[in-house]
């Protein structure tokens, strides 16, 4: 239920932007993430900081781009927080030896910390990677192919990293019995 939530905004997005423009789409944004985050706490008496904080930077960068008729503002959406991702995850790891991966998933998966950092840095990595192919694309192809690319290239590439990390755990776990 969660993931469906989360995903909504996503695909009120999309459909407006197919049937009218960015700047419709970008309202729509707005509304349906507030929507969402409503619904959330409806549902789960709270609500996550990662959902609050996308709510907010949605809500930031589409006033900008329907206010300045410029649509660079909420393609940069996807870098902001992929970057604030990274670097979040970059710093407990180096600065405060905190592995936030490992936070996620410890009450699901027990491997020894030595691969948690790795898997760790390489979601830090993986975010800083979509986040700077986010700017090539949003600067150098149609606004039409990045909008196909944030909704069906950006998630085909996360669905791929978990993918990734699952087998990766797998193999760790396989390789300790």
């Amino acid at each position: 239920m969660k993931g469906i939530i989360h995903i909504f905004p996503i695909l009120i997005f999309f459909i407006v932007y197919k049937n009218y423009n960015i700047f419709v789409a970008s309202k729509c944004l707005m509304i349906s993430s507030g929507l969402s985050c409503l619904l959330y706490v409806l549902i789960y008496n709270k609500i996550d900081k990662i959902h609050l904080l996308s709510f907010i930077t949605i809500l930031i960068l589409g006033s900008l781009t329907i206010f300045f008729h410029n649509s660079q503002f909420i393609k940069l959406k996807v870098t902001i927080i992929y970057m604030f991702f990274s670097t979040v995850l970059l710093i407990n790891q180096f600065f405060m030896k905190k592995l936030l991966i490992k936070n996620f998933l410890k009450k699901d998966i027990t491997i020894p910390d030595i691969y948690w950092e790795k898997i760790n840095l390489y979601w830090a990595l993986f975010f800083l990677f979509c986040s700077i192919l986010n700017v090539y694309i949003s600067f150098n192809f149609s606004e039409t192919f990045w909008v196909n690319f944030k909704v069906f290239g950006l998630t085909t590439l996360t669905l791929l990293s978990v993918l990734i990390t699952a087998i990766y755990i797998g193999y760790i776990k396989y390789r300790k019995l």
